[in-house]
This record gives C-alpha cells, structure tokens and sequence, in this order.
C-alpha cells in the first residue's frame, strides 16, 4: 500500500509542477485557479509522502517520489507546454525510470 501512496504522491508532484507551468502563461483570474490547483496538488503530495515513508526506507521514498515528478514533468512539458523531445532528452528519462524501477526491486 505504501508504494500506491507513494506513486500517487509523485502523480500529484507531476500535477502541482504542471499547475507552476499553467499559472505562469495564465492571465486575469485564472492565475489564482492555477495557483489554488498548485497548493492543492503540493499538499496531498506531501501528505502522501509522509504517510508513505512511514512504512518505507526515507533515502527510497524520497529518491522514488521525485523520479516520478522528474520524469511526470519533462513528459507534461513535453506534451503539453511544447519543450523539446530530442534523443538525449528522452535517453535520460529512460534511464531515470530504469533506476525508479532498480529502487523499488531492491528496497525491502
């Protein structure tokens, strides 16, 4: 169950950091929207991560829960926010994903 929290917890980073990119383009009153979603998203996130390092390793959590953002947030940017796509870019998030999956096969 810890590891769901957890990556519903690196979902939710993915979410507040994709709100930063949206308020930053936002205009009138739909900044404060963006900003509200980017409090929201920050708060269960955190709260998931310190209920999921309750049961796991704090160095794994830690290392797990911000590979998702990392990697949540370079595909949002790439898809949504039209950032580049180029080989080494996505060869480096291969490999961030690879070392997601390493810490997980590995953590007790």
């Amino acid at each position: 169950m810890s590891w769901i929290l957890l990556i519903i917890a690196g979902l939710f980073e993915v979410g507040f950091a994709a709100c930063l990119g949206k308020a930053r383009l936002a205009t009138g009153t739909n900044v404060i929207w963006w900003y509200t979603g980017f409090v929201v998203c920050l708060t269960i996130s955190m709260l998931l991560l310190i209920k999921a390092t309750q049961q796991l390793p704090i160095g794994t959590a830690y290392a797990v829960w911000t590979g998702i953002g990392a990697v949540g947030t370079v595909i949002v940017g790439i898809i949504f926010f039209k950032e580049p796509a180029d080989f080494w870019r996505l060869f480096f998030i291969v490999t961030l994903i690879a070392s997601i999956v390493g810490l997980k096969a590995v953590s007790h």
